[in-house]
């Protein structure tokens, strides 16, 4: 018996690489899986090999980006298992430039897919367990959000990504305080893997070795995904976690560091030596990617 055996699972971009690898993974521990992804014959396929395999699934293809169209995830996973236990927001897109070689439109693009994307599921799925946990019904839910490296440190190149990805990760932490009272956990992994998006963006760090261990297939990080979205991990919420390979670790996000308080207002010429003390108490942030 799987660690999620009877739990309803949505995956958003599951026709492909991490999505996946997360929908096999999760079918393999008794899940039902809603495979979604605009890309309705690869959804299929995916369901395909699940069922093959004796497992359950169902294909999605509406969009993630607008609540009326989600709701009509939320609506076909209901009708065909009964309930949601989780969702994993996966689905992106790379619009990759220099900043100011973005168009309104690359930064408008990545930010809805991105952001607005893991806003509408999770937003209709965390209304729908609030109301069983007040209606007195016990609630062990889990949203499961996609942050990255990118969103974490920056990229260069990438300023619209990481701004998104570093929105997503502040938001789960938001989530994961407002939802703990209903029994909703909310959590977001960074994960490095070979997928469609980081063989277009370096394919040469990626590609798979003729030989031994491939540290970067994307099946290396779909146990830790299916493992947040068991009835196990209800302990854990408001942490964002990076997985590659054999490598899982636990970010240590933004924190009050170093200070001085002079008790009254600094004068603008004090400023510069002050700020110099501090930073060199302060631990350096990691560099940004690509810099």
């Amino acid at each position: 018996m799987g660690i999620c055996e009877g739990r309803t699972v949505i995956i958003t971009g599951a026709g492909g690489g991490l999505g996946r690898a997360y929908a096999l993974a999760f079918a393999a521990e008794g899940a039902n899986v809603v495979v979604n992804d605009i890309r309705l014959a690869a959804a299929e396929a995916v369901v395909d090999q699940i069922v093959t395999g004796g497992g359950k699934a169902i294909a999605n293809a509406d969009d993630i980006t607008c609540s009326e169209s989600a709701q009509r995830i939320v609506d076909a996973a209901l009708a065909a298992f009964g309930e949601v236990h989780v969702v994993v927001n996966n689905a992106g897109i790379l619009r990759d430039r220099m900043f100011i070689s973005l168009s309104e439109e690359d930064w408008d693009e990545v930010m809805r897919v991105h952001l607005k994307g893991h806003f509408c599921l999770a937003n209709i799925l965390g209304r729908r367990w609030r109301d069983q946990a007040k209606a007195g019904n016990k609630v062990d839910a889990r949203i499961i959000n996609t942050s990255s490296g990118a969103g974490l440190q920056g990229s260069v190149g990438q300023s619209n990504y990481s701004a998104a990805k570093g929105g997503i990760a502040a938001l789960t932490l938001v989530q994961a305080a407002e939802l703990a009272r209903y029994g909703v956990t909310a959590n977001a992994l960074a994960p490095a893997a070979r997928t469609a998006m980081t063989e277009s963006a370096m394919p040469d760090v990626v590609k798979a070795p003729e030989s031994g261990f491939d540290a970067w297939a994307a099946e290396n990080v779909a146990p830790l995904v299916v493992w947040l979205g068991s009835a196990l991990s209800a302990h854990v919420s408001g942490q964002v976690f990076e997985s590659q390979g054999g490598r899982i670790s636990v970010c240590d996000g933004w924190r009050t560091g170093p200070q001085r308080d002079k008790g009254a207002r600094w004068l603008p010429a004090e400023i510069g030596a002050v700020v110099d003390e501090l930073m060199g108490q302060a631990v350096p942030a990691q560099k940004v990617w690509g810099s």
